[in-house]
């Protein structure tokens, strides 16, 4: 249980913990994105690519392994020095961007993405938990919203992987390795600098810690988790293939360069994102003053923009035009924004401080092993051929159930 009397940090400290964090989680998406928009270069480099099953079946190790890996990592972070997970996490994420860079098969590949997915797995649960205890209800979204902004940044910085992997001077093998080497570099001031700034401040709690199982069946028991869960779950199944698959889709079906695949699939959905992200967390706080279902109303919100995304972009692209699917990337960016944002607040109102990290931690277990799931299958529906308004239509259907979903939640407090 935690202590009444617990404490949380100034202000200032509260929004320099979100500052330091921006960079780390820039880092975070950056490396996961670059093997979307390199995928041409990577398959004519390394060896024993044959398929795009084969491509997305790699994708998905990455994801599977982030999947098993992210429960253990929310319960750790539960326990432990959150300061010093995500020191580690970058650390040890950033040292696999490097080895990517160095291979040379198939095999190799898979392991390093696979090493990948474990050694970023830590980092989610335990930078949002770390937010979420320094910032009270009046800003937890908007801190959350920042945060995400780094998100966003690394997602669009990656979408030029593709320009950087088609520079005769530069390639894809050096952009892993350089931004595997700013990780490693950035992850010792951060240990000072984050260590420093937590312990202003750090939420105290007294009494015995609950087993992980105990911590895993409290959740569980949970039906507002459980409908947090599933909701968490349905859109990103969509998000995933956005992220994963479209620099691919826009440069096969539209004729596009890889590079310029890369950047039109990513920069300008994500800028979206960023802004909606934004105005997602102030909108959230600021309805939170007179409902306690404010953050639920404006996930809600971006859930209802997400659905007409989905299905304009899989209609769009059939017709060859690129200037409409971007504007129905930018429709889906604006709604993931909304929706990305309050994931956090909305678990931290229905779960209590000490449960925080290991709740995000089986979300994204169970969401990511779905992304995996569909990475592999959109690789097989595009060998197969199937159009793309019939696979974006059912996930807009998915977001349709997402919506319902969200709005059944009930929470208990409002911390």
């Amino acid at each position: 249980m935690t202590n009444p009397t617990a404490r949380r940090g100034t202000l200032p400290t509260a929004w320099l913990i979100v500052a330091l964090l921006v960079p780390v989680a820039l880092l975070n998406y950056l490396d996961r994105q670059l093997i979307a928009t390199m995928q041409r270069s990577i398959i004519g480099d390394v060896s024993g690519i044959s398929s795009q099953e084969q491509w997305g079946h790699m994708l998905a190790w990455f994801k599977w392994t982030y999947a098993v890996a992210s429960p253990f990592a929310g319960l750790i972070a539960d326990r432990c020095s959150k300061s010093l997970i995500v020191c580690l996490s970058l650390f040890a994420w950033s040292a696999v961007t490097w080895a990517t860079g160095q291979a040379t098969t198939y095999e190799h590949l898979l392991a390093t993405r696979a090493a990948m997915g474990l050694s970023e797995a830590f980092y989610i649960p335990t930078a949002l938990a770390l937010i979420a205890e320094h910032h009270s209800a009046a800003t937890r979204s908007r801190a959350v919203g920042i945060h995400q902004i780094g998100i966003y940044l690394g997602l669009m910085l990656g979408s030029l992987g593709g320009m950087v992997a088609d520079s005769p001077r530069l390639g894809w093998r050096w952009g892993f390795s350089a931004i595997g080497l700013a990780g490693v570099v950035y992850a010792l001031p951060l240990l000072v600098l984050l260590g420093r700034s937590s312990r202003d401040g750090v939420v105290e709690r007294v009494g015995p810690r609950e087993s992980p199982w105990g911590s895993a069946a409290a959740l569980l028991a949970n039906p507002s988790f459980r409908l947090l869960l599933a909701y968490f779950t349905l859109p990103a199944i969509a998000g995933w293939v956005v992220r994963d698959w479209m620099p691919s889709v826009l440069q096969k079906d539209l004729g596009l360069t890889q590079g310029l695949a890369g950047v039109s699939a990513v920069i300008y959905w994500q800028g979206a994102a960023i802004a909606s992200a934004v105005l997602g967390g102030w909108l959230a706080d600021r309805w939170m003053r007179t409902t306690d279902r404010g953050r639920i109303y404006v996930s809600a919100l971006g859930m209802a923009l997400i659905v007409p995304a989905l299905l304009g972009v899989g209609i769009v692209i059939g017709t060859k035009s690129l200037p409409l699917a971007i504007l129905f990337l930018v429709l889906f960016g604006c709604g993931w924004g909304f929706f990305d944002t309050n994931n956090m607040p909305i678990l931290s109102q229905i779960v209590p401080a000490e449960r925080r990290a290991a709740g995000y931690g089986l979300m994204n277990m169970v969401s990511i092993s779905c992304g995996g799931l569909a990475d592999v299958g959109f690789g097989w529906l595009r060998d197969r051929q199937v159009p793309l308004p019939l696979i974006f239509g059912g996930f807009a259907a998915l977001a349709c159930l997402s919506a319902w979903l969200v709005l059944r939640i009930r929470p208990s407090a409002r911390p």
